[in-house]
C-alpha cells in the first residue's frame, strides 16, 4: 500500500466534503485539547487492583498448602515440627570439626 497516495486521497475527499455548519465553533480545537490531555498514572491503584487480582489465587495456594500439612503423613514419625527445624537448621554445628 502506498501511503502518499493514500494521505493524498484522504485529503483530497476531506477538501472536497467541508464542514458543515452545525458543527460548532473551535470544536476540533477542543477536541484535540482533550485528546492530548492524559490523565496522570495512579500507581498505588494499579498496584491495589494486581493485589486484588492475587488474593484468590494466593488464598487457595495457601489452602491447598494447609490441607497437605494437615493430612500428609509424618515422615520420621515425630510430628514435631520445631524439633525438625531445629535439627535441621543445627546439623552443620552438630558434625564434629576435623582436627587440623
Amino acid at each position: 500500500m502506498n501511503l502518499a497516495k493514500l494521505h493524498d486521497h484522504l485529503i483530497a475527499t476531506a477538501r472536497a466534503n467541508p464542514p458543515s455548519d452545525a458543527v460548532p465553533y473551535a470544536f476540533e480545537t477542543r477536541m484535540l485539547a482533550r485528546l492530548r490531555m492524559r490523565p496522570a498514572l495512579d500507581h498505588c491503584g494499579q498496584w491495589a487492583r494486581a493485589l486484588w487480582l492475587a488474593v484468590a489465587p494466593c488464598v487457595a495456594i495457601m489452602a491447598l498448602a494447609s490441607s497437605l500439612s494437615y493430612f500428609a503423613p509424618a515422615g520420621n514419625g515425630s510430628g514435631d515440627l520445631s524439633q525438625e527445624f531445629e535439627n535441621t537448621l543445627l546439623a552443620a554445628a552438630d558434625q564434629e570439626q576435623p582436627a587440623d
